[in-house]
This record gives structure tokens, sequence and C-alpha cells, in this order.
């Protein structure tokens, strides 16, 4: 994401503190962006405060946007709007990578810099979905995935999707696919069987 023209500087206690206290006398001073979430805020932002090593420091949103990150949903610095379309897609994005974690709608409104309400009525409009039911899809088919090339048992594919609950993986996977995941499992494990019978008769 970060050019090798560097345009900002490593975060000074006295700019950690204006962060963490949202400190809005700061706003008109720096910019600070956040590597792990690829976002840019106000220091008065009020989102969850970062992680100080993925803190970078731009004088401007500029520089920011210069450098590949996109304005926060919450603080608009300078301004400046994330269009929805591109907000969804860095939710998806998030969700695609974090699938096997802990996540709810207060998580990745969060973590986008944005309310429940506005990520949940967004979304959907963009992805004909709720986040919800995206998380679950992205899970069922790494479900999958596990249930058709490794000899995990059923927990352990639940724990490994973010679902540790192994009667709800159970119902949910089963209400997704129509199938229990042990079903699923010997179902495809048959058609593989009959693929490479079928292979070797020819």
């Amino acid at each position: 994401m970060i050019s090798e023209d560097q345009s900002f500087t490593k975060i000074s206690d006295e700019q950690w503190q204006a962060i963490t206290h949202n400190d809005s006398s700061y706003d008109t001073l720096f910019i600070y962006a956040v590597k792990s979430t690829g976002i840019f805020c106000r220091p008065s932002c009020k989102s969850r405060h970062p992680n100080k090593v993925n803190v970078l420091i731009f004088k401007n949103a500029e520089q920011a946007l210069t450098q590949g990150f996109r304005p926060c949903k919450r603080c608009k610095p300078e301004g400046l709007h994330l269009p929805d379309l591109d907000w969804v897609v860095q939710i998806a994005d998030y969700i695609d990578d974090h699938y096997s974690q802990p996540l709810t709608l207060e998580v990745l409104a969060d973590m986008c810099h944005g309310s429940p309400y506005h990520l949940q009525r967004t979304f959907k409009r963009i992805k004909n979905m709720t986040p919800v039911e995206y998380i679950q899809m992205v899970r069922i088919a790494h479900a999958k995935v596990q249930l058709n090339t490794s000899d995990k048992t059923i927990g352990e594919v639940g724990i490994l999707v973010g679902l540790p609950n192994t009667p709800y993986f159970i119902t949910l996977f089963k209400k997704k696919t129509g199938y229990t995941p042990l079903q699923y499992r010997k179902e495809y494990t048959y058609k593989s069987l009959v693929e490479v019978s079928d292979d070797g008769t020819k």
C-alpha cells in the first residue's frame, strides 16, 4: 500500500495522546492512518483506538489518499466521503480475511468506523444480504473445503471457520446446504469415488 515516496512520519507521544483523548484541537495539525484497516481519521475520531504500532501520521488527507488509505466514514477527515460501494467492499474483504474470528455487526462497524445501523442498511443494499448472512456464507464455504480436503472432526472444522459451537455449526450448515456436515462429507467422498471409478473404466 505504502509507496517509496513516504510522506508519513512515525507517531510521537504527543500525537498518540491526542488520538487516545480524541483531542479536536489537533484535527488541523495532522491525520492518522491505520495500516491494519487502510483507513485514515482525524485525531478527534470516536472510533475504537487503534494499535499504536499500526498508526502512521500524515500532514493532511491528500497525503494519506496518495498512499492508498481511505477516509473514515465516521469522522470524515477533510470532508472526504468514502463511496458506499468501496466501504462495503472493504468490509467484505475484512470478513474474508477474518472469518475464523468472532465477528458481530458491532465489531465490523467499529473496525470500519461506521454505525451498526448504517453498516447493516448499506451492506444489504449493495450486497443484497446482511453482513451476518455474508459472514455465514463465507464460513460455510470454508467449512465445505475443510470437510472435502481434511479428516478433521466436525467440531474441529467448526472451530476453524469461526463456529466453535458444534450444534449451532451443524444446524447452520444444514440450513445453508441441505446436508449436515457429516452427510456432506460422505456425499462428497461418494461422488469422488464414483468419478475415480468412471475415469478408470474409460
